[in-house]
């Protein structure tokens, strides 16, 4: 297998490129960073163009992926290749999927603006969790950053993204039915229909602009018996689109 020991060597310049969207746009790839985020990833079938690995990390490298797969790279390396304070130690370079066309859009979350990337990789997470397959993404987060991805813990894989305008969404959302998650005045999940449903969660500091709920189908609000004023936004939409699943999903 092969070994890059040098911090200046143009493989790994390249990879710690992939750091910025500007450099994942223009090469369409993306890196994910932790065995487990890229055991994910190959699972549903994205197989990475290599994973970059230190020594200590084979035997976890040689069980998802063939050898003439890995890079074994000095962990002075690693720590160039990592956006993590401490580094896992496992990077592993996978190609951007194409953009999906419109009529690919299933039942899942519209995340309206939200830019911290744990709160979308969460979110991402939970839906893949419920089996909700499209996650759209408005003015927010890049789902390809390596802190999206990771906070993903890989399941961004299973999922389908759409990174689309406000405009474009009410234009191809079809017959699906828009439901915003307000922090007070909206119908509880259990009082809606899911079937045919997209959940809007907007951000945590703004929530979602009034024109865009507005445009929204029906509004959803968790009631708050502890008398906080909001929920955190990945909690709330992770409890909003489970209650949601419950809702849609037959019993047997």
């Amino acid at each position: 297998m092969k070994s890059i020991t040098s911090r200046t060597n143009p493989e790994i310049k390249h990879l710690a490129s992939l750091h910025t969207k500007k450099h994942r746009t223009k090469h369409s790839q993306f890196i994910a960073e932790g065995i487990r985020a890229c055991s994910t990833l190959i699972k549903h079938g994205h197989m990475p163009y290599a994973l970059y690995i230190t020594e200590r990390n084979l035997p976890a490298a040689q069980a998802i992926v063939d050898d003439s797969q890995i890079v074994l790279v000095g962990d002075h390396v690693m720590e160039k290749l990592s956006t993590a304070t401490t580094p896992s130690g496992v990077v592993g370079l996978f190609s951007i999927p194409k953009s999906p066309s419109p009529d690919q859009l299933a039942n899942g979350l519209v995340l309206a603006r939200i830019a911290d990337p744990g709160n979308t990789g969460t979110l991402m997470r939970t839906a893949a969790a419920l089996n909700a397959k499209s996650v759209v993404l408005i003015e927010g987060a890049d789902p390809w950053s390596p802190k999206v991805v990771q906070a993903s813990a890989g399941t961004i894989g299973m999922l389908t993204i759409f990174q689309w305008s406000w405009e474009q969404l009410i234009a191809h959302k079809g017959n699906k039915k828009l439901h915003a998650l307000i922090v007070s005045g909206g119908k509880t999940p259990q009082k809606l229909p899911w079937e045919n449903a997209l959940l809007v969660v907007g951000s945590e500091a703004h929530g979602i602009s009034q024109e865009w709920v507005d445009a929204s189908d029906e509004t959803v609000t968790l009631p708050m018996p502890g008398g906080t004023e909001s929920f955190n936004a990945a909690v709330a939409g992770s409890i909003a689109l489970y209650l949601a699943s419950i809702k849609a999903t037959p019993t047997r």
